[in-house]
């Protein structure tokens, strides 16, 4: 089995580690009520998705 014969330094973990970051959620505008919401979702504003009434908005 393969084991480390030396301790891996902090900077060399980390510069291993540069590519793994948090991504910004998309988001896209809502073609009924213009609010932003997230792609393939039912907007949460106005309760449409692809044109269509799906939800009953309570405010």
């Amino acid at each position: 089995m393969a084991v480390p014969k030396r301790k891996v330094s902090k900077s060399r973990r980390d510069k291993r580690r540069t590519h793994y970051k948090a991504a910004m959620p998309t988001y896209v505008t809502c073609s009924n009520c213009g609010e932003p919401c997230r792609p393939h979702n039912i907007c949460t504003k106005c309760g449409y998705y692809n044109g269509k009434k799906e939800i009953e908005i309570k405010e």
